[in-house]
């Protein structure tokens, strides 16, 4: 359960954490807002400008504690962590995996697989809720196309095929996404998928949220001991967590495209928790940053079936339950990647 609740994010700019003996303790202009034990901390996650002393880092380190920083609006920069976890045996074997082209391209599928099959979820659930008759049809329609692409990924023989594959899917979903959105405000309005920068609030949502699913899935690999740069469905670049990011896909679609809408939708985000850059990026200021990371830490504690340990576990497990399950097929000690899906 620590993995889960005890994250401490700290994004006040100008902020110092400090050791205090076994407790973290957050100075602010001089003064101490927070104290927390590190035996509560599984990860601490830093915006922009804090601050972190060498002490604290050390014993983090020494604890096997990550520190993460992001900067302002969220993107990930760099993690300091201690020892290497796991063991150069699963390393080789996941080395080995990259270099046969069947492995390659069958692991691929069932990442891109799980990602359509948890798409499809999202937009016939909206689609069963829907009153609008309109709506509703170019849901289903979408979801239709989506199940189209599915059967033809079964086919698929190389890793260029699924990501070609991939990339229809991603364009279908989210041309239907603006459909799943029911706040009548015109600040939300979804026109299509933009990043680096992201140009409307609800495109800003959906990257900050994928920052902090992209932190969790490199810290689940390198805890069974994977290497989060060497993916198979991503392409491999210096500085790239291919890995982390082939985790993501199967999980970007309940992680954090639900949350996004409930937020939005709710009405929970509202206009002044954004800032618009002279260049045209929208950003997330303090506030609604605060807002977003309170849901977050909400969501991971929401249980959800996992068909293949039949059990329920905590959403937040979810990156941590795949990675085990990733390394066991590299191993070898199962036929095949099972991706992680809801009814």
């Amino acid at each position: 359960m620590n993995e889960i609740l005890n994250t401490l994010y700290v994004q006040t700019q100008g902020a110092l954490l400090q050791l205090d003996h076994d407790t973290v303790r957050v100075v602010v202009e001089g003064e101490t807002r927070l104290r927390v034990p590190l035996i509560r901390l599984s990860s601490i996650v830093i915006f922009g400008q804090v601050s972190v002393t060498p002490f604290l880092i050390h014993r983090c380190a020494d604890d096997g504690r990550p520190i993460v920083w992001l900067d302002y609006t969220g993107r990930y920069r760099a993690k300091i962590e201690g020892r290497t976890k796991g063991n150069v045996l699963l390393r080789r074997a996941q080395h080995l995996a990259l270099s046969d082209p069947t492995r390659t391209c069958g692991l691929a599928k069932q990442l891109v697989a799980g990602k359509i099959r948890n798409s499809r979820s999202l937009l016939q659930r909206a689609a069963r809720d829907s009153n609008d008759l309109m709506t509703r049809d170019e849901l289903t329609q979408a979801s239709d196309r989506l199940l189209l692409i599915l059967q033809q990924l079964q086919g698929a023989s190389t890793v260029d095929q699924v990501r070609g594959l991939e990339g229809e899917a991603g364009r279908n979903y989210f041309a239907a996404f603006r459909h799943v959105i029911r706040n009548e405000q015109s600040e939300f309005v979804f026109m299509g998928r933009t990043r680096r920068p992201p140009l409307d609030r609800t495109n800003c949502v959906l990257s900050f949220l994928y920052s902090l699913l992209r932190t969790e899935c490199i810290s689940a690999l390198e805890g069974v001991g994977l290497d989060p740069q060497i993916g198979y469905l991503h392409s491999l670049r210096p500085g790239r967590p291919a890995l982390a990011l082939d985790l993501m896909e199967e999980l970007r679609p309940i992680f954090a495209d639900r949350l996004a809408l409930n937020l939005i939708n709710r009405q929970q985000l509202k206009v002044g928790h954004f800032e618009i850059t002279p260049g045209g990026a929208v950003l997330l200021n303090e506030e609604g940053r605060r807002e977003v990371l309170v849901a977050y830490q909400k969501r991971k504690e929401m249980q959800v079936s996992h068909r293949l340990l039949g059990q329920k576990v905590p959403l937040g497990l979810l990156p941590h339950v795949q990675a085990r399950l990733l390394a066991r097929y590299l191993r070898g000690d199962m036929e095949d990647y099972i991706p992680f899906t809801v009814s």
